[in-house]
């Protein structure tokens, strides 16, 4: 199935989420936010930006975009995020506590995900790290999840 043909929500699953802002505002297009990235194949210009947008790829289940996003040599192979699967989550926001570009090449984003399975509530609140290739793309490359 090609991008174009799959469902796409109207508002993007990451809710515009940014440090400091407060839930309640009219979270903005899927085209016109994330689906930019996963869809139409743009950069994330900021490690935060693609935080989101893998926080709404793993909403939709588009692993190949996680793998795409995630630097290999940290990419498990594994990796499984079909949203109908059984014991699926089901993601219901996200978060974000802090975004630090600590140079031109490296970025941490804290967060905090939301989500259910089987009808109870967790949440994933990790710190994670980001790097910028010789591609100029960011890459996911590793966390510190948190039980705070």
């Amino acid at each position: 199935m090609t991008a174009s043909a799959k469902q796409r929500p109207a508002d993007c699953p990451c809710g515009g989420a940014a440090p400091n802002r407060r839930d309640g505002g009219k979270p903005p297009r899927f085209a016109d936010c994330c689906g930019r990235y996963i869809d139409a194949g743009a950069a994330a210009p900021t490690a935060l930006e693609l935080m989101r947008s893998r926080y709404s790829a793993y909403v939709l289940g588009e692993s190949q975009y996680l793998r795409d996003t995630w630097a290999p040599q940290t990419c498990p192979a594994d990796l499984d995020v079909d949203p109908d699967a059984p014991d699926a989550p089901r993601w219901l926001g996200l978060q974000i506590k802090r975004f630090a570009p600590l140079d031109a090449t490296h970025a941490e984003v804290e967060f905090v995900a939301r989500y259910k399975i089987g009808g109870r509530a967790h949440r994933l609140h990790e710190s994670s790290r980001f790097v910028r290739g010789e591609d100029a793309r960011w890459r996911y490359v590793d966390g510190d999840v948190s039980d705070r």
